[in-house]
């Protein structure tokens, strides 16, 4: 997913913005492609960050004038397959960029709906919802993370069960618990704010590794999250 277009081109925080808002999935509704692949014992996303407006003077979409800064913005950058991405660069009056925003936008509503973001009256109600996602965390970590003894196996399917689950179901989920809590917040309590933040960073730094391949050691996962709401 990389791009070099000088200050057209996204930074990190961007890129994972960009990840977090397509929840995985091409942006196109016709096509909605999941960008994380398994081939063999290789595991990869073959998501391309297509520019709304060309970053060029002279590519897609180029005539509305914006700074090189606001070309690499998360707002104009859509997360596309490489089959989407050609479409729409190549076939430039078929897809303007009112369009490509449309996209974007219905997607993001539309994983949104999926993760059931909403606002609950109670910490005994939205604190069910956040143990049902963290549980389905926990089961992958147990049973194919770092920590089990399968990691000196050098013939187990352990790694490769760990990256998927990483990728389709751990990511995912953090952003999903991220967004619950947030429309959430009124109903943490003060030492619960911190936490929250704790674990935000933990997301960050998570989805920094494995989207951004970036091997520095981030923030661990806050074990007080499981006490979150009770």
């Amino acid at each position: 997913m990389s791009c070099k277009r000088g200050k057209a081109s996204p930074s990190p925080l961007v890129k994972l913005q960009l990840f977090a808002d397509s929840g995985g999935y091409c942006q196109n509704p016709e096509c909605n492609l999941h960008l994380f692949q398994n081939v063999g014992d290789s595991d990869f996303h073959i998501a391309e960050m297509a520019h709304i407006i060309a970053a060029s003077g002279d590519g897609p979409r180029s005539s509305v004038v914006l700074s090189p800064v606001d070309k690499g913005s998360f707002e104009n950058l859509i997360l596309l397959c490489p089959n989407c991405h050609t479409k729409i660069d190549k076939a430039e009056s078929e897809f303007p960029d009112n369009l490509i925003r449309r996209w974007k936008s219905d997607h993001s509503l539309k994983i949104s709906r999926q993760f059931g973001i909403i606002r609950y009256s109670s910490r005994s109600e939205i604190r069910k919802v956040v143990m049902r996602i963290m549980l389905e965390n926990k089961v992958i970590f147990d049973k194919f993370g770092p920590l089990t003894d399968e990691r000196f196996n050098p013939e187990s399917e352990s790694p490769k069960k760990w990256r998927e689950g990483i990728h389709k179901t751990i990511l995912p989920n953090n952003r999903k618990l991220v967004q619950l809590v947030d429309i959430n917040y009124e109903l943490l309590n003060t030492e619960e704010e911190l936490l929250f933040a704790e674990f935000k960073q933990h997301v960050s730094d998570f989805e920094d590794k494995h989207i951004n391949n970036n091997e520095i050691s981030g923030a661990t996962f806050p074990v007080k999250m499981n006490k979150i709401f009770e």
